[in-house]
C-alpha cells in the first residue's frame, strides 16, 4: 500500500488536508503553530484506492524540539510514495520553502506543491502567479478547509495509487462498511464536458442550431422572435466528450426588453459565466446590427473561447470572402475566433461544428511549457525591445502560464504598469503566431517581482 506524505511548515492547513481526505475529524486543527508535533498515520480510500495517509509535523528549526520534528518528517518523506508539500498561499513563499521543495524532488516519489488557503478566485488571481517560480511538475491551488480545488487533488493522488482493493481499513470508530457509507460520493465520468452557450440577438436561429446539433427536435423553433426565454440545455456524446449545449434567450435592445425578458436577460448572463466555449450566432442573410457588436462583447466580457456561426447561409446576403470581411472589420476584437459558415434548417455543414468544438476547447485549455513560453518572450524583446517609463528601462524577469480556460499568462517585471497596451498586443499575436490558440483569448498580466515591491 502506497504512503501519501503531508510536508509543509506549522500552519499551512496539513491537518485540514488531512482531515478533507481521510473523511473524518480525527487531527487537531488549530491557528497555533506546531499544532501536530508527532506523525499520524490513517489507512484511507482516495477514490476507491487505498494508501497509507500520513501527516507530520511542522517544518520549523525555531527550537530543539520543532528541530525534531523536523527530522522526523523529513524521515516519512524519504519512506513515502506521493509527497504533498503545502504552503500557505496567503503568504509570499519563501527561498526556505523553494529549498525543501527542491529537495523533496530529488527523493524517489511522487511529488506535488499545494498552495493552501486559496478561498477563492480572486485570490487565485492575485496570488497564484507566485508559486509558479517553483517550477513544480504537478501544482495545485487548494482551500482545504473551503472545500475549494481539492478534487482535482485527490484525483491525481489517486492516478499513482494501486488498484488492489484493501482487504480491511482500520479505523477507530467506524467498520469498513460504516466508513464506505460515510465516504462523499465520488462522481466518475468517463468523458470531460464541453460547455457551450449558443448565444446572439432574437430570430438569428439559435434554436434551429441547437436542434440540428443534437439531430432532435427539443427546442421550440418559431419565427416569432422571443420564442426562447429560459436558456435550453442538452447534452450529446462525441468522440467520448460530453457536450452540454445551452440556448440562450434571444437578445434584443434593452428599451425593447419587457417583462420576463429582463429574467431571461439575466439567466443568460449567468449561464455565460459557467460556460466554456460561445457559438456566436450571425444571420448572413441581412446587414449585421450593433446588437450584434453588443451581444459579441458578451464573448469578451466572460473570456470564453468562440465560434462565429453564419447561420442562413442558403439565403446570404454576400459571398463567403466579403462575409468573412465584413465580420473582421465588425468584430476585430474577435479576430481570433474561426468563422463557420452553415444553414441549421437544411444540416448544411453543421456536421463540421461538433470538431471544430474540440479544437477550440483545446486551444482554450492549452498550457505552454514555462521554458517555451519565456523563449518566446525573450525572442519576441529581442525583436522589438520594451518602450522604457519616462526613461527607465522596463524589463520583463520571467513569464509563467497561471491558468487555462483561457489561458493566463503572468508577465513578472520591474516596472508592470508601464508596459503598454500595444506592447501586450504584439506580445499576445506572437503567442498565437507560435503556438496554436485559435478560437480563444489570452490573458496576459504584468505582475511586480513581489507584492511589496511595484519597481525597482
Amino acid at each position: 500500500m502506497k504512503k501519501v506524505a503531508l510536508i509543509g511548515k506549522p500552519n499551512v492547513g496539513k491537518s485540514s488536508l488531512f482531515n478533507l481526505i481521510a473523511h473524518k475529524f480525527d487531527a487537531i486543527t488549530s491557528d497555533i503553530s506546531g499544532t501536530t508535533r508527532d506523525v499520524k498515520t490513517k489507512e484511507v480510500l482516495i477514490e476507491d484506492k487505498p494508501a497509507i495517509l500520513i501527516d507530520t509535523g511542522g517544518l520549523d528549526d525555531s527550537n530543539e524540539l520543532f528541530k525534531e520534528v523536523e527530522k522526523k518528517s523529513l524521515q516519512v518523506a524519504k519512506e513515502s510514495d506521493i509527497i504533498l508539500y503545502l504552503v500557505d498561499g496567503k503568504i509570499l513563499p519563501s527561498d526556505e520553502d523553494k529549498r525543501i521543495f527542491f529537495n523533496l524532488e530529488r527523493l524517489d516519489a511522487d511529488v506535488a506543491l499545494v498552495v493552501n488557503k486559496i478561498d477563492n478566485e480572486k485570490m487565485f488571481e492575485q496570488f497564484s502567479w507566485e508559486f509558479y517560480s517553483f517550477g513544480a511538475k504537478n501544482i495545485f491551488f487548494i482551500s482545504a478547509s473551503h472545500k475549494i480545488g481539492t478534487r482535482k487533488l485527490q484525483n491525481w493522488i489517486a492516478s499513482k495509487l494501486d488498484d488492489n482493493k484493501p482487504i480491511l481499513v482500520e479505523d477507530d470508530d467506524l467498520s469498513f462498511e460504516e466508513f464506505l457509507e460515510n465516504k462523499p460520493q465520488q462522481i466518475k465520468s468517463i468523458t470531460k464536458e464541453i460547455k457551450i452557450a449558443i448565444i446572439g440577438r432574437v430570430n438569428v436561429g439559435k434554436s434551429s442550431l441547437l436542434n440540428a446539433l443534437i439531430q432532435k427536435d427539443r427546442a421550440v423553433v418559431s419565427e416569432i422572435a422571443g420564442t426562447t426565454i429560459d436558456p435550453v440545455d442538452e447534452s450529446i456524446i462525441y468522440n467520448d466528450t460530453t457536450f452540454t449545449f445551452v440556448d440562450t434567450a434571444g437578445i434584443r435592445k434593452r428599451g425593447k426588453i419587457e417583462g420576463i425578458e429582463r429574467h431571461a436577460l439575466f439567466r443568460t448572463q449567468k449561464m455565460l459565466e459557467n460556460a466554456d466555449i460561445a457559438l456566436l450566432v450571425l444571420d448572413s442573410s441581412e446587414e449585421f446590427k450593433e446588437l450584434d457588436e453588443k451581444i459579441a462583447h458578451l464573448v469578451e466580457k466572460f473570456s470564453l473561447g468562440c465560434i462565429i456561426v453564419l447561420n442562413k447561409w442558403d439565403k446570404t446576403l454576400h459571398d463567403y470572402k466579403t462575409s468573412v470581411k465584413k465580420v473582421k472589420d465588425r468584430f476585430k476584437f474577435l479576430s481570433y475566433a474561426p468563422i463557420i459558415t452553415l444553414s441549421a434548417l437544411s444540416n448544411k455543414r453543421v456536421h463540421k461544428v461538433n470538431d471544430l468544438i474540440l479544437k477550440v476547447y483545446e486551444n482554450y485549455s492549452r498550457r505552454v511549457p514555462t521554458s517555451k513560453l519565456n523563449d518566446l518572450i525573450k525572442f519576441a524583446n529581442s525583436k522589438h525591445h520594451l518602450p522604457s517609463d519616462m526613461g527607465k528601462v522596463v524589463k520583463i524577469y520571467f513569464a509563467t502560464q497561471y491558468d487555462i480556460k483561457p489561458p493566463r499568462v503572468a508577465l513578472v517585471m520591474n516596472r508592470p504598469k508601464a508596459l503598454h497596451f500595444s506592447y501586450k498586443r504584439y506580445l499576445t499575436n506572437q503567442l498565437r503566431e507560435h503556438f496554436e490558440f485559435e478560437g480563444t483569448p489570452i490573458i496576459l498580466e504584468a505582475k511586480p517581482k513581489n507584492h511589496q515591491q511595484e519597481s525597482e
